[in-house]
């Protein structure tokens, strides 16, 4: 029960922060727009080549960010290919004027060079931040990320659990086949954590969100080349 209040409370702060600076954008017709502007702080993080990186910084470039962990069976994989294609089809011209970024929400497990190699699995253009878990989570609050921890679980529950993932391997579940790959357990896979996209601007202010869903339906490719016009910098 306290699990569940954990992740219901902390999907509540969530979609309370983003409905505070909800607002419509005419260059898109998707996603939620930010009546202000949130300016992210220059927090100390490290990017998949192990060098510090500041949060707010955007490399001159317009950012689609995406929070989630190298051991997550199935959102992260699913979204991250999504990016992927999307990227792939726009021009040569827009593809230099936006950067789709990865930031972890596991950095215990995720240092640079597992970032670097799972990033490069979808697309070598992507790049990835990770961190310390404080300075993750204190990014995380201020971009209305969810980001909770998988809590213990007894050693029955577990067995049961991995049980289930090995039947799925071997009948071919999809899901399960990334989370062993990436060696994850069935609790290290259970982190709950926002699976939204970010569009931050060059100047390194988060201005507007897509809901997973509108990534994988083309909502967000439909919408890029109108975002890249307004946020991707010259």
């Amino acid at each position: 029960m306290k699990w569940l209040t954990a992740v219901l409370l902390a999907v509540a702060a969530v979609l309370g922060g983003l409905l505070l600076y909800r607002g419509v954008s005419p260059s898109a017709s998707g996603g939620t727009a930010l009546d202000t502007p949130v300016t992210l702080p220059a927090l100390s993080l490290l990017n998949d080549r192990g060098e510090e990186t500041p949060l707010n910084d955007s490399g001159g470039k317009m950012r689609l960010v995406f929070y989630g962990f190298v051991r997550c069976p199935d959102v992260c994989p699913a979204t991250l290919a999504s990016l992927a294609r999307v990227y792939a089809d726009l021009p040569e011209a827009q593809r230099e004027r936006v950067q789709v970024q990865f930031i972890t929400v596991d950095p215990e497990h995720d240092r640079p060079e597992v970032v670097r190699d799972y990033l490069g699995r979808f697309n070598p253009a992507f790049t990835g931040l990770t961190g310390e878990a404080r300075a993750i989570d204190e990014a995380a609050r201020v971009m209305f990320v969810a980001n909770v921890k998988p809590q213990p679980q007894p050693a029955e529950d577990h067995s049961a659990h991995l049980a289930h993932a090995d039947g799925e391997a071997q009948s071919g579940g999809d899901g399960a086949a990334n989370a062993q790959q990436a060696g994850a357990t069935a609790a290290e896979a259970a982190r709950i954590h926002g699976d939204q996209v970010s569009v931050v601007d060059p100047q390194g202010r988060f201005v507007r969100v897509y809901a997973n869903g509108e990534v994988l339906d083309g909502t967000l490719a439909a919408d890029l080349p109108g975002l890249i016009r307004t946020y991707g910098g010259s």
